[in-house]
Parts: C-alpha cells; sequence; structure tokens
C-alpha cells in the first residue's frame, strides 16, 4: 500500500508539472463593430505577454549603450511617435525618417514609410534593434550583455513563454504584442460613426468630414477604411489597396527623385515610377503627431493642408509619380478650416490621459 500511495504522489507531481496553467487570453479592446487583426500562429496574443512586451518597450536597458528605449522615438503623449523631424539613434546619429506613430499597427498591411515586403510586426521591430545604417537600438554586437541586463525579467518570461528562458526572439515576440494592443477606437468621430452620438461632432467637424470622403477632396482615396489608411490588413479588407503613394513633395530631376537621397519604395523596387511613393500612415491622433511627411519637413496639419490644396509643394507639384489624387484642389479658407477641425476629431483622449504609459512611470 504504502508503494502504491508514493507511486500515485510521483504520478500526480508528474501530472501537475506537465499540465501548466495556461497563458490568460489577451482581451482585445475593440468594439465588436470592429475586426480583430491579424496575429501570427507562431505568436499568439496573451496577456502575460502584452505585459512583459510592455516593461521591455520602456527599458533603456533595451539599447546597446543603455540610452535609449523604444519609448525615446515612440512617445505614448504623442500617440507614440515624436515631435521631430527625424529621431536620433542610441549613438546620436540622425535617423532616415520621422518616427511613424505607433496607432492601430495591429491592423497595417506593411510596416516602415516605405517596404512593400514588410508585412509583418516581429520583422519590423527587429530592424531599430539591430540596424548598424544607421544605428537605432544598437543591439548588434552587444546581444549578449543585453540578454544578460534582462535577468530581472526571468519570472516574467516565464510566465509569457512557459519557461525562463531570455532571447531576442522571445523580447521581439512581447515587443510585437505590446505594440499590437495599442488599439485606440474612441475619438469624438467613433462616437459620431459607431455609437450613434449625434452630438459628438460639431457642425464644422461633420462638414469637414463630408469633405474628406467627396471626390472634391479625395482624402479617403489614400486614406480610408476605419483606420484611415489603405495600408491596412483585416477580415474586413477584401481588395488589394495601393499603399504607397507620391504627394509631391520634391522633384529633385526629371525622373521625379526625392531629396536627401530618399527615395522611398524605389530604393527598394528601383523603378522609376516608385521614386517618392512612401505609406499613407493612418489618420487616427493625426493632430498629435507632428511633424508631418517621411521626411518630417511639414510642421503643422495646416501645413499639410496647404500641400494637398496646391498639389504638391515646390516643384514636386509636377513630380512625373505624383498621385493622381494630388491634383490640387479649389478650397476656401472655410472649408480648410473644416477639414482640420474633422481631422482633430480623430483624437483618442486615452493617449493624452497616459492610459497606455504606466511602465514608462514606474
Amino acid at each position: 500500500m504504502k508503494i502504491f500511495w508514493c507511486g500515485l504522489l510521483v504520478v500526480c507531481a508528474l501530472m501537475m508539472g506537465s499540465c501548466q496553467k495556461a497563458p490568460e487570453p489577451y482581451q482585445w479592446n475593440i468594439p465588436e463593430a470592429f475586426p480583430k487583426p491579424f496575429v501570427p500562429e507562431d505568436n499568439p496574443m496573451t496577456q502575460a505577454k502584452v505585459e512583459l512586451g510592455e516593461k521591455l518597450f520602456f527599458d533603456f536597458r533595451l539599447s546597446g549603450n543603455q540610452v535609449q528605449a523604444c519609448a525615446s522615438c515612440h512617445i505614448p503623449q504623442f500617440a507614440f511617435s515624436q515631435p521631430v523631424a527625424k529621431s536620433t539613434g542610441s549613438t546620436g546619429g540622425e535617423l532616415k525618417r520621422n518616427a511613424l506613430a505607433l496607432v492601430n499597427v495591429a491592423y497595417n498591411g506593411t510596416f516602415n514609410w516605405a517596404h512593400n515586403g514588410l508585412t509583418q510586426l516581429e520583422s519590423q521591430i527587429v530592424l531599430p534593434l539591430f540596424n548598424e545604417e544607421p544605428i537605432e537600438m544598437g543591439a548588434t554586437g552587444n546581444e549578449a550583455e543585453i540578454l544578460n541586463r534582462l535577468g530581472d525579467y526571468q519570472a516574467q518570461f516565464k510566465q509569457a513563454f512557459g519557461s525562463k528562458e531570455i532571447t531576442f526572439d522571445r523580447i521581439v515576440k512581447a515587443l510585437a504584442s505590446y505594440v499590437r494592443s495599442l488599439n485606440f477606437f474612441d475619438s469624438a468621430f467613433d462616437r459620431y460613426a459607431y455609437q450613434m452620438q449625434d452630438d459628438a461632432l460639431t457642425e464644422q467637424q461633420i462638414e469637414g468630414l463630408n469633405l474628406f470622403f467627396s471626390e472634391k477632396f479625395e482624402c479617403f482615396h489614400c486614406h480610408g477604411g476605419f483606420n484611415f489608411s489603405q495600408s491596412s490588413k483585416h477580415a474586413f479588407q477584401t481588395l488589394d489597396l495601393v499603399p504607397f503613394h507620391n504627394t509631391g513633395l520634391y522633384m529633385e530631376d526629371e525622373l521625379g527623385s526625392y531629396a536627401n537621397d530618399d527615395q522611398g519604395l524605389a530604393d527598394l523596387t528601383y523603378r522609376d515610377q516608385d521614386r517618392g511613393k512612401f505609406r499613407a500612415p493612418t489618420l487616427r491622433n493625426i493632430a498629435l503627431t507632428a511633424p508631418y511627411m517621411h521626411d518630417g519637413s511639414v510642421a503643422s496639419l495646416e501645413e499639410v493642408i496647404d500641400l494637398y490644396v496646391a498639389g504638391g509643394r515646390g516643384r514636386g507639384i509636377n513630380n512625373p509619380n505624383k498621385s493622381i489624387f494630388v491634383r490640387g484642389i479649389n478650397a476656401t479658407e472655410e472649408e480648410k478650416l473644416a477639414l482640420l477641425s474633422f481631422l482633430e476629431s480623430l483624437t483618442d483622449e486615452a493617449f493624452i490621459s497616459g492610459k497606455f504609459s504606466s511602465a514608462q512611470s514606474e
């Protein structure tokens, strides 16, 4: 009998060890009217992984020299963007482009300003960590040291991944899970359009909404759908839309080259017709993310509207690769103010309240 009970205890212990509590699934902060984002099969969303990713996002030890965190260039109160034209890497070098806002990026069809092959968030996160030209986080060559620094996260890694081993693959998956969780659908526009609150928008904002979706202004052609971007991927998206556009910012030669040796999509495709084409980002929380465009060369939303009203900027107005939807608009000052007011209605107050910056203050 003693042998029987001892054996039973061993079996129970083995069963308990092999049947660990399953990770708690992540509860999306997404209203029923919107689709859930696509998530890679090898990186399912869990609460533990999102919480770990949030900690890592604000941890300066993740950079090679411990002077920057992901949040240094993606600041919550600016819709996870940065209010400078171009960010600076951890070693002091200026980066090539403006830091994109991390707003509903779980729905992105592509990532980066101009990369038609970068279609998964996990792949995008690897770039700032390991880029060498220019250096961003500076993890290259410092991998072992960084992993050693993060040893105090072992309990969180065990909770998120089932073992305490800390690897860059798991770091990237945790960061991707956190960034995927940054979804916001409680702007004044959302309350008007989806929650049927007729008084959520002012008369001026409603006028701007109508202009935005009109054939006169044509904003919706590049910033369409519930996420206000053609670069989208979700169950409701049944058509393959064009996510990259030349908006007539520059024209350095007869080929339509852009300034500062940044040709956008053409740097990958080597096609002249792709010169100056960049991804149309979401307009959600756009009022928080100045300056604008891939190089941060447009300081305010008022200037953005003026640029499209003019059909481009300077010689760029005649760029041969310019989008057919950037052709100039015969707009009144009242119409421009109405459109600006509508764009401001796309702001979600959760950003301003600091709802998603708790880890930063710990």
